[in-house]
């Protein structure tokens, strides 16, 4: 009878009153994604910029359409948007990317091959999709241009007014 009277204060209470232990369970990490060659594939986009992405041990070599990063990116604010996934996940100069990018203007190709970077990485090893997901590197950034409507002279842009 005084075993019922028991108060419960929390979840350890709880179990000790049923005699079942609490066992918190941890979900397992997803097994890595790696083909023949060693490399993990992920496609990255951005606005109208679709970019295939294979990423691979290595030193450090970002190449983009056959030509390297300093090339293809010649503005260095695109060079380290490319580069901060390996930032984030402090990883850099241990992978080779080898990346084809089609479509949209370069602002858009280095968020597509960021955005592909990040999801190859996250293949290649799964621990990494924390930190990048915290940063938001793993979500498609959705956002385009915004179409143009009839009547109007751009998207939102109204014809000028005229008094007389």
């Amino acid at each position: 009878m005084a075993d019922q009277n028991q108060t419960i204060g929390d979840l350890a209470d709880l179990g000790a009153a049923t005699g079942v232990t609490p066992v918190a369970e941890v979900a397992p990490l997803p097994e890595p994604k790696i083909d023949a060659q060693g490399r993990s594939y992920a496609t990255g986009k951005r606005k109208n910029a679709v970019a295939r992405v294979w990423v691979k041990r290595g030193a450090g070599k970002i190449t983009i359409n056959g030509r390297t990063s300093e090339v293809y990116f010649a503005r260095p604010v695109l060079r380290m948007l490319i580069n901060q996934p390996f930032l984030v996940s402090n990883r850099v100069n241990q992978f080779d990317v080898e990346c084809t990018v089609t479509g949209g203007g370069l602002s858009g190709q280095a968020g597509a091959v960021r955005h592909g970077i990040s999801k190859a990485l996250t293949l290649f090893e799964p621990e990494l999709r924390k930190p990048l997901k915290a940063v938001g590197f793993l979500t498609r950034d959705s956002r385009v241009v915004e179409r143009k409507k009839y009547g109007r002279h751009k998207a939102r842009r109204s014809h000028q007014f005229s008094k007389r």
